[in-house]
């Protein structure tokens, strides 16, 4: 154990490595602070520090980070639910344009930049071509689609 003895810096550096492996299962961006903390006393530690320093400068940066860093960085990767729709899922509520007439059983419309099957809701009122349609659900490939009286013919 020579080795820590004379380089403290390394024993922080390896704690900041096991804090990051911890984090990387638990993706709750504690851990990660944590290991801002013990990289900070690393610092401190190559410059010279006391070790009570090292501890008093890993202590005050891991609660800087989590007091000031962490609700950031977590504001950032949790979207609201809404905002997270992929897939064909987040498509519901945008507006197309008919590419062919809908109908209660057949029809396409231009979406996302991609031809999609359509149709339009039981009752429903056809859709011409070049009329803008909102998306109202999706029923396998197939998107179901009510009338919008305005807008224009896509590009």
């Amino acid at each position: 154990m020579d080795v820590l003895r004379d380089n403290p810096w390394l024993a922080w550096v390896a704690l900041a490595l096991i804090l990051a492996a911890i984090e990387a299962a638990t993706v709750d961006f504690v851990f990660v602070m944590l290991a801002g903390g013990a990289l900070a006393a690393a610092l401190a530690a190559a410059i010279g520090l006391p070790f009570a320093a090292q501890v008093v400068v890993a202590v005050v940066v891991a609660v800087l980070l989590l007091v000031l860093v962490r609700p950031l960085v977590t504001r950032h990767f949790t979207a609201a639910p809404e905002s997270r729709t992929i897939g064909a899922a987040g498509l519901v509520g945008r507006v197309g344009w008919v590419l062919q007439t809908v109908t209660e059983t057949d029809g396409r419309v231009k979406l996302a930049g991609e031809t999609w099957s359509a149709r339009i809701p039981d009752g429903g009122v056809v859709c011409q071509p070049g009329q803008e349609v909102r998306v109202v659900s999706i029923e396998g490939a197939t998107v179901i689609v009510t009338g919008d009286t305005a807008g224009q013919k896509p590009e």
